[in-house]
């Protein structure tokens, strides 16, 4: 699977082959790789914290090409994760039980059965560790100039208070996580089909377990005034801005000098704990179907740094594609 303009991605592997991972190209000659940072970034995203998935994976992770003496060579970088802690058992049964919500009926469908499923095979969440190394390179490099990425878990003390109950329950919960992008230079995206929202979101999407994204003030735009929500202009020392920000930051596709905000919405995690209606496809009737497994409760607890991650790589790609093509 491939994404972007200059700044180019392909993921690799399945949550329960031997490994995963993603080759970048585009990268510029001489960046110092960010050991430090990849660890904490990793770290942050990893299974087997409080109130996530049990399943304990360390992200260690090998850099197989495209560096040399600890700088990007210039040549695609390709870095593989080791799978080294799963229990495919647990999958057995859903080539001819499809698990709800998930991906498991379509996949059987699209790959005539040859699909890997064990772990949600190329579906599954496992495969946003390599999303956020190279993140956390594109990170890394705005960062130096100038540019930063924080994000936040919308009512996150509301929604962990609600999550030890759930979990004895074996239920799960969905949320939202917004994001904020600050020093972005003013002009950077293009109207249309390249547009700044269109980059991020394209990126957001390959979050599994997210179904829906807004920028400022979203869906509650509906039923306001333009004259209650247009972003008027200002000097502020010396410099143009605007004293409101309901448009995220994004205007006609551009960067507009202000804040970029956007919000993620993530489902509920599917593989709950309870039974639950599905479809037998080899005698064609209906069952019901108990998952089993290591499941975390809510994505969103993990996600906060793969959303970063996504953030920067969108930013990053269109500002050197305004370098490239003017």
């Amino acid at each position: 699977m491939n994404w972007g303009k200059i700044l180019q991605l392909s993921i690799f592997g399945e949550s329960h082959g031997s490994t995963i991972g993603i080759t970048i190209g585009g990268l510029l000659p001489g960046m110092k790789i960010p050991f430090v940072e990849l660890q904490r970034d990793l770290a942050l995203r990893a299974p087997g914290q409080r109130l996530t998935s049990p399943r304990k994976e360390k992200d260690h992770f090998e850099i197989i090409s495209g560096v040399f003496e600890g700088k990007t060579t210039g040549a695609p970088l390709t870095v593989i994760f080791p799978n080294l802690n799963t229990q495919s058992k647990d999958y057995e049964i859903h080539k001819k039980i499809p698990r709800p919500s998930h991906a498991d009926y379509p996949a059987q469908i699209k790959y005539k059965g040859f699909q890997d499923l064990r772990g949600g095979g190329h579906f599954s969440g496992r495969l946003t560790a390599p999303l956020v190394f190279a993140g956390t390179f594109a990170k890394q490099y705005l960062k130096d100039r100038g540019i930063g990425i924080s994000s936040t878990i919308v009512e996150k003390e509301d929604l962990e208070k609600k999550l030890p109950t759930l979990i004895q329950e074996g239920d799960s919960i969905g949320a939202s996580i917004s994001c904020k992008i600050t020093g972005v230079p003013i002009g950077i995206g293009n109207p249309f089909f390249d547009s700044l929202e269109s980059s991020i979101s394209h990126l957001a999407f390959s979050i599994p377990g997210v179904k829906g994204i807004e920028f400022g003030l979203g869906f509650d735009f509906i039923g306001k005034l333009g004259s209650e929500v247009n972003d008027e202009y200002n000097f502020i020392d010396g410099k143009v801005m605007t004293t409101t920000n309901y448009n995220g930051g994004i205007l006609g596709g551009l960067s507009n000098g202000m804040p970029i905000e956007f919000r993620l919405v993530f489902k509920p995690t599917a593989s709950i704990f309870k039974q639950q209606k599905s479809v037998d496809l080899e005698k064609q009737k209906n069952t019901t179907l108990l998952i089993q497994g290591r499941h975390d409760p809510c994505i969103a607890l993990r996600a906060q740094i793969v959303v970063e991650s996504i953030a920067a790589l969108a930013i990053l790609d269109q500002i050197w594609m305004g370098e490239y093509y003017g």
